[in-house]
């Protein structure tokens, strides 16, 4: 653990070169440890930094990926969310959010492949028709440079394990951020779900889709269900949230 403080404070590997020249290495992306070639090839991170990571616990609720026995939680029996599954890689804690910190603000634009590729070994890509990154609005995007969902589905969709054509299912098009709303992470949670309600707006017909909803952190919900809301208007009978990391309730 001493190894990612000191990375993260550090900034390891802050640029795209650096990032190709410790891949050429075979270094982790967080330690900088040497690699085997396998494990290069694949998430760029070694076994000791993999399994010092906050990953998220099979005992959730397989609908919103909260903390239950395995099976739906009474939250989800008694208010049920718009969206039917949540898969998440991570739980939102430290080192993940300083992960994500540096991916989303601190030019780490590498971490994306790794977070695309663990996000790859946590899904089953040919159970969804279509797979849609959360959309970011253009003034939005502007300002950061890139839309992190998108990247990360990118890899996703590029990298899968199963042999099929799942670059035809990435669908960056049906939907689109017609609302440029102050950004979730800066409200209050109870405020959350106004934020964001008519954000979204969908293109098209849905009808009979599987959709999966590719997003970095899964706090509240309220975004991805606004969003799965939507999807289930235009048609869709089915929508999942793949998320990098599922934050765990304030207490």
């Amino acid at each position: 653990m001493q190894l990612l403080n000191n990375c993260l404070k550090n900034n390891h590997l802050s640029n795209l070169s650096n990032f190709i020249n410790a891949l050429f290495k075979q270094n982790c992306l967080l330690c900088a440890s040497q690699l085997h070639s396998s494990l290069a090839n694949n998430h760029a991170l070694c076994e000791a930094c993999l399994k010092d990571l906050p990953w998220h616990p099979k005992t959730s609720c397989p609908q919103c990926g909260l903390a239950s026995d395995g099976n739906i939680c009474g939250s989800c029996i008694s208010s049920p969310p718009d969206f039917d599954a949540t898969y998440s890689v991570f739980l939102y804690a430290y080192p993940v959010d300083a992960m994500m910190q540096r991916y989303k603000y601190g030019s780490m634009l590498n971490l994306g492949h790794t977070f695309g590729q663990l996000l790859n070994e946590k899904t089953k890509l040919g159970s969804v028709d279509l797979i849609i990154p959360m959309p970011m609005h253009p003034a939005r995007i502007k300002e950061r440079g890139f839309n992190q969902a998108h990247e990360i589905t990118k890899v996703l969709t590029k990298n899968h394990t199963e042999k099929l054509d799942f670059k035809s299912k990435l669908d960056h098009k049906s939907v689109i951020r017609q609302k440029l709303t102050p950004p979730q992470a800066s409200l209050p949670l109870k405020e959350r779900v106004k934020n964001i309600k008519g954000a979204f707006a969908v293109n098209g017909d849905l009808t009979g889709k599987r959709i999966a909803i590719v997003d970095d952190v899964m706090t509240t919900g309220a975004s991805l269900n606004e969003l799965a809301k939507m999807l289930k208007k235009a048609g869709a009978t089915h929508v999942e949230c793949w998320v990098i990391a599922r934050a765990l309730p304030h207490k």
